[in-house]
């Protein structure tokens, strides 16, 4: 079976080297010294998920993130970095990035968060249907949304945060349920990347006077259309 390709900018020596050696058994693993020559390789090559350090030279590991999603919106991206403030934590999430983890870190952790998103992104379910949200019709399969006139093409974590939404909709939802569904956990920092992905939504719909992702104070969230 070929192996997920991945793109990996990193310029601590010892930190890529262990990365790589750890993980090049079970992926196809290319390592960059710098946000440059990461980028200078996604634009030449195909990928499946990108794994970014932030503190880079040439180009930070902000500056590719953006980079990336402009050129791609879809290809999962996951932070690692030393920067453990939580204001770091959220710049990434707005950017586009689908998480973030926090030197130190396992190798169990990060194979573990790279092997959901590359399950995902593989797409081997059967597709759902289409929906339709507002002027738009939804493809939770193919991560888009699309009027006669144009597409957005969402992340995926955008996706099946809106497909967790239409799934249940006009019905309260509690974070923690949500949280557990979408990241499989409810701790501090997942409840603020939700607020962070539920406000790239309302972003979405800024235009739609009849879709409301409401805040139930205390409790959750609740997406309706009137």
């Amino acid at each position: 079976m070929e192996k997920s390709k991945i793109l990996y900018a990193e310029d601590d020596k010892t930190i890529a080297f262990l990365v790589q050696d750890s993980l090049e058994s079970y992926y196809d693993i290319s390592c960059y010294p710098d946000g440059k020559s990461a980028m200078d390789a996604f634009n030449s090559e195909n990928f499946d998920i990108c794994l970014l350090d932030i503190m880079m030279p040439e180009m930070n590991g902000f500056e590719l993130a953006e980079y990336i999603r402009e050129k791609n919106s879809e290809i999962p991206i996951i932070f690692i970095s030393a920067k453990a403030l939580k204001e770091d934590r959220i710049k990434g999430l707005k950017i586009g990035a689908d998480d973030y983890l926090v030197k130190p870190f396992s190798i169990e952790e990060l194979i573990l968060k790279i092997e959901v998103f590359l399950k995902r992104s593989k797409k081997t379910e059967p597709a759902p249907q289409k929906y339709k949200v507002g002027k738009y019709d939804f493809d939770p399969k193919n991560y888009t949304l699309q009027t006669p006139e144009h597409t957005i093409t969402l992340t995926q974590r955008e996706a099946e945060l809106l497909f967790y939404f239409t799934s249940n909709k006009n019905t309260i939802l509690r974070r923690q349920d949500i949280l557990k569904a979408i990241w499989g956990d409810d701790d501090y920092f997942m409840g603020r990347s939700l607020d962070v992905f539920i406000s790239r939504l309302r972003k979405i719909f800024s235009d739609e006077n009849n879709i409301i992702i409401e805040n139930i104070h205390g409790i959750g969230f609740r997406f309706s259309e009137k």
